[in-house]
């Protein structure tokens, strides 16, 4: 049988596998003993080393712009640089910073070319701030804003360490317009545009002028606006396109006009109405089928309807396309305003003590933005002129456009109850009249009065029926909407004739003429404070009553002087003649006052006033008689978005024997 011999293992080979696994394990030592001695090293050098040098993330920076010597152009490069705006709100990178300072680099240029250098350089260096040490990787001490080693240098400034970047523009010269095209649009043909007089002045830019961004634009946009007044209701007037010519420093600029046809006003839409009536919307509105299509004339007419207050917004729109005859329609879109409103009042002052009350408003009561306003208050809270509590309950109606525009009718009916020094008067008052608008300055108002009216003085009661015939006219030119914000410029006067019949033991005719004037002078006018912060204000008052004596008229009839309306310092009714030994005032028939005061507004809340007030009382029919009381005194202000509130301190110069030693106001908006 045959079969295959497997060779033997020699002991030499047996031999020399032990032998080859001594060297490996051998070698394996060698190896682990370098390696140990390596790390031991690599230790021993990694504690001698001095620690790292961390790099701020995020980095600190204050950013220095150079100014150019242009004050407008300095004040539009610091706008547009995002390094000055979000250095103190936005924490920012190191790698972050340098790509904000590469942006700030066409920003600024943006700025620059807007004003017309296209010319100008643009410098920004960032280096340590003062006392800092150099970043060790980076040998400069400042580095250029566009290097692209800036980043790298960012990274190695010391932790907590701040830089500086600083920016320098550099102007260079400023370019001109050079060629000023009007292109005409595809919907006009190809007709040229030929400009008149009002639209040249209008669009305003010409060859030759500074190549400034503002000027351009607003020239298309002022030429549309014309075009538009002249009737083109569908004129446009495309952004500009310019083109650079930094050979001879001017910018050509070509504007596409489309003028369209001459338009006329079409139908009217009224939209929004709820409780309101559209038909005294369409008698009211100012504007009328087939007139000459003009924007100002339609913002004339939303103005007009949005001073109704009746309405919280009201917005003119065109409706097109055009009609047949080339008229725009119009569309109207009213949102109504709250139509109740309740109010609280009040005020303080030492003569005439606290007066409090509620008042609720109903603004569109009828649906004709006619106003309901009754008004509940309690008079005579304490006060050197008053003997107790009293009070004043009145309704007003007010409706407008009274047989004609501008014209509205006003009611009241009035309770009133005064416990004052000089007398106690209990009476029942109905007024009617018309007040009539005249332009924007003036106001007439006329209509008749019936009191009657229960009155003690002095221990005699006498019951009065008065019916009178008021006249009165206003102008004012201080340009407030509210008559509560402080006037700073402007005049305001006041006028009215009363002729009156007291019917008590006869009839007694008289006719009371009473005139007030104020103006107020801005010392910006003369380079002293900025506009609105410092302003003299100047008051005047004159009242005369004809036709009878001072004992042949009620009490209430009479003049007097003294409170914030004429005499600070003095109490209500506290100027003029008196009853002897008593703080009872006579009253008058003639009677003079005059004010200075002086506003100063203190930072952005708070004023301060300083005033003198002088008048006097006599009981002759001139004025400018009597003895002169003066008065003056001192307060200050804290405004409010609804008018300042006022708090006046003022003493008496030359009291009476019975008269206060001060006198405290407090109240809403300025004394005049």
């Amino acid at each position: 049988m045959t079969g295959s011999r497997r060779p033997r293992a020699t002991s030499r080979g047996r031999a020399s596998r032990a032998d080859r696994a001594g060297e490996d394990r051998a070698g394996a030592g060698r190896t682990a003993s370098r390696r140990a001695v390596l790390v031991v090293g690599l230790v021993v050098f990694v504690g001698w080393m001095p620690p790292p040098v961390r790099g701020a993330d995020p980095q600190s920076y204050v950013t220095v712009i150079r100014p150019t010597g242009q004050g407008d152009l300095d004040a539009a490069i610091s706008a547009s640089s995002s390094l000055l705006s979000l250095q103190k709100t936005k924490a920012v990178s190191p790698f972050a910073l340098a790509g904000r300072i590469r942006n700030d680099y066409d920003r600024l240029r943006t700025a620059l070319e807007s004003y017309g250098y296209y010319a100008a350089t643009i410098r920004i260096a960032v280096g340590l701030r003062a006392g800092g040490h150099a970043a060790p990787s980076a040998p400069p001490a400042t580095m250029d804003g566009q290097d692209p080693r800036l980043p790298e240098w960012l990274l190695a400034v010391p932790k907590g360490q701040a830089v500086q970047v600083t920016i320098t523009p550099v102007r260079g010269d400023i370019f001109h317009l050079g060629q000023v095209t009007l292109k005409p649009s595809p919907e006009d043909g190809t007709a040229p545009i030929v400009l008149n007089a009002p639209e040249r002045t209008a669009l305003g830019v010409a060859s030759g002028h500074p190549a400034i961004a503002s000027d351009v634009l607003a020239g298309g946009v002022n030429l549309q606006a014309e075009l538009k007044e002249e009737g083109h209701a569908l004129a446009q007037v495309g952004t500009p396109k310019a083109w650079l010519r930094p050979q001879t420093h001017t910018l050509d600029v070509e504007y596409t006009v489309r003028r369209g046809p001459i338009v006329t006003i079409g139908a009217i839409a009224l939209s929004g109405l709820k409780r309101t009536h559209p038909a005294y919307i369409a008698r009211r509105i100012t504007l009328h089928p087939d007139q000459l299509y003009q924007p100002s004339h339609i913002e004339a007419a939303r103005q007009d309807l949005a001073s109704l207050g009746v309405f919280s917004d009201v917005q003119a729109s065109d409706a097109p396309p055009l009609t047949a005859g080339r008229q725009m329609p119009l569309n109207f879109a009213f949102t109504e305003g709250k139509q109740r409103m309740a109010e609280v009042e009040g005020g303080y002052s030492t003569d005439l003590g606290g007066r409090g009350g509620v008042s609720w408003t109903h603004n569109n009561i009828f649906g004709n933005a006619e106003r309901l306003r009754l008004t509940t208050l309690v008079t005579g809270l304490g006060g050197s002129a008053q003997q107790g509590l009293g009070y004043d309950v009145y309704a007003d109606l007010l409706k407008p456009d009274f047989g004609d525009r501008d014209q509205n009718l006003s009611v009241r009916v009035e309770g009133i109850r005064q416990l004052l020094y000089s007398y106690r008067q209990t009476a029942l008052l109905v007024r009617a009249g018309i007040v009539r608008h005249l332009g924007r300055r003036w106001t007439v108002s006329f209509g008749g009065e019936a009191e009657q009216e229960h009155i003690e003085q002095m221990g005699m009661s006498n019951d009065y029926t008065i019916v009178s015939l008021p006249l009165s006219a206003t102008y004012d030119s201080t340009g407030l909407t509210n008559p509560i914000d402080p006037a700073t410029h402007g005049v305001r006067i006041a006028a009215s004739a009363t002729p009156s019949a007291s019917l008590i033991s006869g009839t007694s005719f008289f006719t009371i003429l009473q005139a007030t004037a104020s103006t107020y002078f801005d010392l910006s006018h003369v380079g002293l404070s900025r506009p609105g912060r410092s302003v003299f204000a100047f008051r005047g008052v004159v009242g005369s009553v004809q036709g009878a004596s001072t004992f042949e008229i009620p009490p209430d009839q009479r003049l007097y002087a003294g409170g914030s309306a004429t005499v600070r310092g003095f109490r209500y009714q506290g100027v003029g003649p008196q009853f002897p030994n008593s703080k009872y005032a006579i009253g008058g028939t003639s009677m003079d006052a005059g004010t200075v005061e002086f506003r100063q507004r203190l930072f952005r809340s708070f004023g301060a006033a300083l005033f003198a007030d002088a008048g006097q009382v006599d009981t002759g029919s001139s004025p400018l008689h009597g003895t002169l009381r003066v008065g003056a005194g001192a307060g200050v202000r804290y405004y409010t978005p609804i008018g300042p509130v006022r708090v006046d301190v003022a003493f008496p110069l030359n009291r009476p024997a019975q008269g206060d030693t001060w006198e405290l106001y407090i109240g809403l908006g300025e004394t005049f």
